[in-house]
């Protein structure tokens, strides 16, 4: 059951209330208003409920450290002609600044029909430890033989939540364009394909999951130091049944001896991501900037905080300290700060005592449990580059 909460404290169902509120300005650290405009505030009460953990569907993975990994980072470590101690390997620090985005064309680098393949949906987020072995050259034997794994692990009585299917067909291929320098491995792209059982003959195959590892300005240190028969590409991105993504993470942890973790978004990057994504609203129409904090009363009390995109904006300029190309993390809080001061101002609830649990735009939106969606492709690269670091900084070494 929601309850749904007017700020007069009146209770009723399917509420959306809107408030005239004020324009941002920040003065020593607090909003205050100006102007007057437009904002939507609305509160949902979860009511307490006892729950039992269920068995999972499908039989999950225990997740393992891939020996040859390890073996190979100690003889990196012991090698004294590479110059690196094991504290240095595993020193990758949280970024305090990133660059401020700039609008690009992805199109003029990547193909426009695998661009397409990429936005516009929303992906589950996972680290991968580096690949033993993984070879580009050798995708088309790739997809051979996970097409072989899946059918072999479904006749050996798998439950996959496809429907009836005649077979499958896996497709790996290169995206060209997405890496931003010479250290970062290509993207690499997977399709898995199927037909009813009671499908017509010329019926084309339909694709049932959707995956894809990258690397987008990853860690240059890090990167150099693994051995060369490593291939880092940190990030996955998944979209279809859980029974399908199991599978493809057996198969890469048996054929590549990697491992596989989920990679949640915490609320610092999601902070990092409201921020980026107002920095591209002068060149490119953001629409809204939508906020979801969860706060630990009993019971638990969700808040969406909804901002007119120019306000977000002007407030986000007066914290800039400067015009550099930088942005730094102080800027972030103080960003952040400034909506939930004003928030208080007019709600009387302190917005600093939850978490972030969302954060939304026309550009974007990604949630903490690890879903984002890209629904633009112009910054698409900035989006990557930070998911990138959060799964190198997520991975075990």
């Amino acid at each position: 059951m929601i309850r749904r909460i007017y700020l007069t404290s009146k209770l009723n169902d399917a509420v959306i209330d809107y408030f005239s509120l004020s324009r941002f300005q920040l003065h020593h650290g607090k909003a205050r208003c100006s102007k007057s405009t437009s904002c939507c505030c609305f509160f949902s009460v979860m009511e307490e409920r006892s729950s039992i953990v269920k068995t999972p569907l499908n039989n999950v993975l225990t997740q393992r450290r891939s020996k040859s990994y390890r073996r190979s980072m100690r003889s990196c470590v012991e090698a004294t002609n590479l110059g690196y101690t094991s504290g240095h390997l595993t020193a990758l620090r949280i970024p305090r600044s990133r660059r401020t985005p700039k609008s690009r064309d992805i199109t003029k680098q990547v193909d426009p029909d695998q661009v397409a393949l990429l936005v516009t949906k929303e992906w589950e987020l996972s680290y991968v430890t580096p690949l033993y072995q993984f070879r580009h050259t050798q995708l088309k034997s790739y997809s051979k033989h996970l097409s072989a794994f899946i059918v072999s692990e479904k006749q050996q009585g798998l439950a996959i939540e496809v429907g009836q299917e005649l077979g499958f067909k896996v497709n790996f291929s290169v995206v060209l364009g997405l890496a931003e320098t010479d250290e970062d491995a290509e993207t690499v792209f997977i399709q898995i394909l199927s037909k009813h059982a009671f499908a017509a003959k010329d019926d084309a195959q339909k694709v049932v999951w959707s995956g894809w590892l990258t690397c987008v300005n990853g860690d240059l240190e890090y990167l150099r130091s693994l051995p060369s028969e490593f291939v880092s590409l940190p990030l996955l991105c998944t979209r279809g049944p859980e029974s399908l993504t199991v599978l493809v993470k057996s198969w890469f942890e048996k054929t590549f001896d990697c491992c596989f973790g989920p990679l949640g978004i915490n609320s610092t990057n999601l902070q990092w991501l409201a921020a980026l994504w107002i920095g591209c609203h002068p060149t490119i129409n953001i629409q809204y900037l939508k906020l979801v904090w969860t706060l630990p009363t009993l019971p638990p009390m969700d808040v969406k905080y909804t901002i007119h995109p120019q306000d977000a904006w002007e407030l986000w300029d007066s914290v800039r300290q400067d015009d550099t190309t930088d942005v730094s993390i102080e800027e972030v809080t103080r960003f952040i700060k400034g909506l939930q001061s004003h928030f208080f101002r007019h709600f009387r609830i302190e917005l600093s005592a939850g978490s972030l649990m969302q954060v939304s735009t026309a550009l974007g939106s990604s949630h903490h449990s690890g879903k984002i969606k890209i629904a633009s492709p112009t910054y698409i690269t900035t989006i990557l580059q930070l998911l990138t670091e959060c799964a190198l900084l997520k991975m075990p070494i």
